[in-house]
């Protein structure tokens, strides 16, 4: 069996049918190029690209208005990975003025292990946070763990998840050291084969979820979701379906048992171009509006 995925990967292709292709009450524009020759210079670093390796510097920037509350965000992230050393140094900052840097290896120590550590900090309050992580990954395991530094006393957070042919379990928790208690515990169990993937979990013993993705075609791809919180006697269920018109259109479509429904068109204008038009209609209140539209645009050169 291949490498099993992260804890926060499984049942990842239902997600992206269910998730993917909608924007509902936004206007969004991601932007993203690449470059790889030339001098990269970070607020902590400065690396001069080299003519034996150059590396590669990907610049990202995404803009979003929120229809509703009209409130505008955006955000731009720096990334430059010197693939020759395993190291990835990225920048982030947003609209709300917070600066992030993470500096990460893999591959080098040993072949499987990556290890990283991710700062951010805000200038108009002070809020520092910084964050070590360490995964390893190799055949049948996939482990992973992050401690979250502060003064009041660190946050351990730890997954694994094993995986045997095509059968996946997976266990992740997180421990709060300040106040010497389990925060988060969380278990699921999945299948993967090819076109199929099978995926429950339990989290803190109060939610109880699970997903089925099949793509019955080349074109078509389906996905179920079923979701049942105690104390609550509401069952949350959903459907969604993406389907590929040609090579440079689609369809998705989902809805729900609260009769919301969604639908979105996506199509590639030329290469590195492409938009997303997407709508979730109120199907109990039709006539009541309520409804939400959205539009994105993907610029990528």
């Amino acid at each position: 069996m291949a490498i099993p995925p992260a804890y926060t990967d499984l049942g990842k292709a239902a997600k992206d049918v269910f998730n993917k292709g909608y924007g509902f009450g936004m206007v969004k524009i991601d932007v993203k190029t690449r470059s790889t020759n030339g001098v990269v210079r970070f607020i902590v670093f400065t690396f001069p690209a080299s003519k034996r390796d150059a590396g590669t510097v990907e610049f990202k920037t995404c803009g979003s208005s929120n229809m509703e509350s009209n409130k505008v965000s955006g955000d731009l992230e720096t990334k430059y990975k010197w693939a020759e050393y395993g190291l990835t140094f990225t920048e982030r900052w947003n609209t709300e003025n917070t600066l992030g840097t993470e500096i990460t290896i893999e591959d080098q120590i040993t072949s499987g292990l990556k290890l990283g550590f991710d700062t951010t900090f805000s200038p108009n309050t002070g809020k520092k946070s910084g964050r070590a992580k360490a995964a390893f990954k190799r055949e049948f395991l996939n482990v992973g763990c992050d401690v979250d530094f502060d003064f009041a006393g660190p946050t351990l957070h730890g997954a694994a998840v094993l995986g045997y042919e095509g059968w996946l379990a997976g266990y992740q928790a997180s421990f709060d050291s300040a106040k010497s208690r389990m925060t988060r515990s969380n278990f699921a169990i999945g299948y993967a084969s090819g076109d199929f993937q099978l995926h429950t979990h339990v989290n803190d013993g109060a939610e109880f979820s699970g997903s089925v993705y099949q793509r019955l075609n080349k074109d078509l791809e389906t996905a179920v979701n079923l979701a049942w919180t105690t104390g609550n006697n509401n069952t949350r269920f959903g459907i969604a379906a993406k389907y590929t018109l040609d090579s440079s259109s689609s369809i998705s479509a989902k809805v729900n048992n609260s009769s919301m429904l969604g639908i979105g068109y996506t199509q590639t204008l030329r290469p590195g171009v492409k938009l997303t038009l997407s709508a979730l209609l109120d199907g109990k209140n039709v006539n009541s509006g309520g409804h939400k539209l959205g539009l994105g645009l993907d610029l990528e050169a």
